[in-house]
Parts: C-alpha cells; sequence; structure tokens
C-alpha cells in the first residue's frame, strides 16, 4: 500500500474581494519528498504556501498534513502542527536588532520548544556551520552581512528545530548566479541529509532543476501540469513550455 501523502491539498479555492486566487488545486507531496512549485506573478504560488502554513484560511477544499485536516486544528494541536516546519523567507527576513545567533534560535528562545540560551547558542553555531558559516559569523547583526551571507542565515534559522518540512519562498532571489547556485546545493543536500519534505515557489529554473524531485504548474489558480523534474522540458504543456523556454508550443489560449 502507497503511503499516505505529508502533504495534500484537494480542490483548494481561495478569492480576495471578487479576485479569485486559487480556484481548486490539488496537489501532494510524499514524505521526503522536494516537490516546487513554479508559474508566473499572480498565479496563487504565495496564497497556496500560506494556506499550508495555516496563515490564510482556503474558502473551500481540504488541506491535511500527516492526514490532518489543518483547518480544524486549534490550541495545543496547532502549536505541534506548527513546530513541523521551518522556512527560508524570499528576503531572509532576519531581525535587523538581533545578532545572528539569536536569528538562527529565535524559535528556541521561546514558547514550546525554548531551551537553555548557552544551549540554543550551540545548536544555532552548529547550524550556522551547516550551511557555510563560521562560528565568527555569530555574534554579527544581519547589516554586516552580505546577501548570501544572510541567505545562509535564513536557511540556518529554517532548520534549526530539525523540522519535517521545510517551505522555500524564493530562495535565490535577489543573488547573483553563482551565489544562488551555493543556495541550490544547500537546500538539496539538507533537505537529503534530514529527510524534509520540501515545498519550494520560486521563478528560477536553475533552483528548479537543481532541487526539485516533482514540479506543478500553477496558472490561473490551478494546477496545470505536475510530473516529475525529467519529465519537465517534455511536458507537452505549453504553459510549462512558456514559462521555461519563453516561447509557447501549442494553443494556451485552449486552456483558459
Amino acid at each position: 500500500m502507497n503511503e499516505a501523502p505529508k502533504i495534500a491539498l484537494t480542490d483548494v479555492a481561495k478569492a480576495f474581494g471578487s479576485k479569485r486566487v486559487l480556484r481548486g488545486v490539488t496537489l501532494a507531496a510524499a514524505k521526503g519528498e522536494s516537490l516546487v512549485i513554479i508559474g508566473g506573478s499572480g498565479t496563487g504560488k504565495s496564497v497556496t504556501l500560506k494556506c499550508v502554513l495555516g496563515l490564510i484560511a482556503p474558502d473551500s477544499g481540504v488541506i491535511r498534513v500527516d492526514g490532518e485536516d489543518v483547518a480544524r486544528l486549534r490550541g495545543a494541536a496547532r502549536e505541534r502542527y506548527l513546530d513541523k516546519f521551518g522556512m527560508l523567507f524570499q528576503g531572509a527576513a532576519l531581525f535587523d536588532s538581533l545578532p545572528v545567533w539569536r536569528n538562527v534560535a529565535f524559535r528556541m528562545l521561546s514558547g514550546r520548544k525554548r531551551r537553555p540560551v548557552r544551549e540554543a547558542r550551540e545548536i544555532a553555531v552548529e547550524k550556522l556551520r551547516r550551511v557555510g558559516l563560521g562560528p565568527e559569523t555569530a555574534d554579527l547583526f544581519p547589516a554586516e552581512l552580505s546577501g548570501g551571507m544572510q541567505k545562509r542565515v535564513g536557511l540556518a534559522r529554517a532548520i534549526a528545530g530539525d523540522p519535517e518540512i521545510i517551505f522555500f519562498d524564493e530562495p535565490t532571489t535577489g543573488l547573483d548566479p553563482i551565489m544562488a547556485d551555493v543556495i541550490n546545493d544547500l537546500i538539496r543536500e539538507i533537505v537529503t541529509e534530514m529527510g524534509a519534505t520540501a515545498l519550494t515557489i520560486t521563478h528560477d529554473m536553475s533552483s528548479v532543476r537543481k532541487i526539485a524531485d516533482r514540479v506543478a504548474m500553477l496558472h490561473d489558480g490551478v494546477v496545470q501540469w505536475e510530473g516529475p523534474i525529467a519529465a519537465l522540458d517534455d511536458s507537452g504543456n505549453p504553459y510549462v513550455d512558456q514559462f521555461i523556454h519563453g516561447r509557447a508550443h501549442g494553443p494556451i489560449e485552449a486552456l483558459r
């Protein structure tokens, strides 16, 4: 029997006023799988991610993580649910007033997963080492770091709690091609080492090819195509072809 998916969205819809952003997204990610969602701006990628995180409630449809209906979680059950996640934000989203190690250890310094300060710092330094930053980085402030270093700190924070699921929101935005490639390699290595399930949204096809096991193309609020990364270039789907090659191969208007 096949194992149930780690994350499963079934016919998820979301509108903001008269604007229908998600029109029935059905998508699943297996345990330990790296699923990448691609699509142009305004196609619903970020809204999908926020719905899974529970930051936005869908208007209809069901989102299950480990078989649990996310919308029904309350109190301690919801806190345990949020403990499953780590996230690398698009702009790293570091706290400028905190030194690097406190940024990495942020969730360990308060709340359910609180640890003694010394232990939290040790874990933060170890996670920084894992993303290629030495212990001398720990007491610096974000403003003293390059964009690539800030992104690494964000990645260290995302994995600090050894999460089961890691979200990556445009992980290479703002980076030069060399540093973007470094971050892609780190993501692939770390996700594989941890056995985590990864859900990424990105415009960067270099990232897609480096980190994806499977790809889903989101357009006009629905999944237009999904399949393994090996099938991406021969998908036969006009939306996918246009997105990755910059040209259409087929009647896109017919799919509207």
